[in-house]
């Protein structure tokens, strides 16, 4: 064999060890693909298979009332406060529940997204409580007051801590989820978390509008109708949410203004939220007979102040006239209704 012939072969040999070598990478990077995939469908599992149970009761969103749509606007107006509404720096959300079937919502700048503190711990909740149906985090004593506190006392070292123990991105993952939507690029956004509770930056911003901690008043409505209907995960845990919620420690803004923790007639189950000239108002309220979740955003360092009196207004236009949807609402009972109470005397070490 010639040297020419020998340089040949060798030439051939290489060309051919370097395709089979370039077909190996090209294998390679279909399969680390088709594992991000399978990864993602996993992730996303529980929520697709979920997610035809919240067609048993109606969209908030498709529940407008004129009337109370009316009402608020009236009592904004005698507050002073339309000048905020047309700023965008006050959002509000009001929807009366008391027919978990027949809801009435009104709304001003409800799918305004602003920046809203701690009340975007409820996403860390519900994310929690999907994990716990999974059988992927426990439901004992100790996880149970970390997100007491995390929720009663807003406590950011609880927050953090729970972030991390579920999974930084995977909370939004969840809001996103088809069978929630509590994140909407369609709506402008919504609940978001992308930044501990701690110093430091924020590791995943919104993409809408690059907020760390942010929410919109109709997407926090959202979430309590859907914890009130039995949506969020499933009814029991739909129950141990709202448990948890009940009973805040901090008397400010919502509670300030019912007086919610000394009147023995009303019932709040609730997230706020303050930094700077943020502040932010969420709950649930059960109020002689009627039930009504009230949602207020705003970016003005009188915020709680506007706020303490804002629920004043939303409760006297749901208490003031008796509706046909009171007299409905007792012939039935909400999944999380029906059930007893979780007790509110659970021991919080803090």
């Amino acid at each position: 064999m010639t040297q020419q012939t020998g340089t040949i072969i060798a030439e051939f040999s290489m060309s051919r060890y370097v395709g089979t070598f370039c077909l190996w990478r090209l294998l390679m990077k279909v399969l680390k693909f088709l594992s991000a995939l399978m990864f993602s469908a996993i992730l996303m599992a529980p929520f697709f298979s979920a997610s035809a149970a919240s067609s048993s009761v109606p969209p908030i969103r498709q529940q407008s009332n004129p009337e109370l749509q009316h009402m608020l606007e009236q009592r904004i107006a005698s507050l002073h406060l339309n000048g905020a509404v047309r700023n965008k720096r006050l959002s509000i959300a009001l929807v009366d529940m008391t027919d978990p079937s027949n809801p009435e919502l009104a709304q001003v700048n409800g799918d305004e997204m602003m920046y809203a503190a701690s009340l975007p711990k409820i996403a860390v909740l519900l994310t929690a409580f999907e994990l716990i149906k999974q059988g992927k985090l426990p439901l004992n004593r100790e996880t149970r007051d970390t997100m007491t506190r995390m929720i009663r006392y807003s406590s950011n070292k609880d927050a953090t801590a729970m972030i991390d123990m579920v999974g930084k991105d995977y909370i939004n993952t969840v809001m996103e989820s088809p069978k929630y939507r509590l994140y909407d690029p369609k709506y402008n956004g919504g609940l978001w978390v992308g930044k501990e509770y701690a110093g430091g930056t924020a590791y995943h911003r919104d993409p809408l509008h690059n907020l760390s901690h942010g929410a919109t008043a109709m997407q926090v409505a959202r979430f309590y109708y859907m914890m009130q209907t039995g949506q969020l995960v499933s009814p029991r845990y739909s129950a141990e949410m709202k448990g948890i919620m009940a009973d805040s420690g901090i008397n400010h803004k919502f509670v300030k203004g019912l007086d919610a923790m000394h009147n023995p007639d009303i019932r709040m189950y609730r997230k706020s939220g303050t930094w700077r000239t943020y502040h932010a108002d969420s709950a649930l309220i059960e109020h002689n007979g009627r039930r009504y979740i009230a949602v207020a955003l705003a970016d003005d360092a009188r915020g709680g102040i506007w706020m303490t009196k804002l629920i004043r207004a939303m409760d006297n236009i749901i208490m003031a006239e008796p509706h046909a949807s009171y007299v409905t609402a007792h012939a039935g009972v909400s999944p999380v209704a029906g059930g007893p109470e979780p007790s509110s005397s659970s021991v919080h070490l803090m």
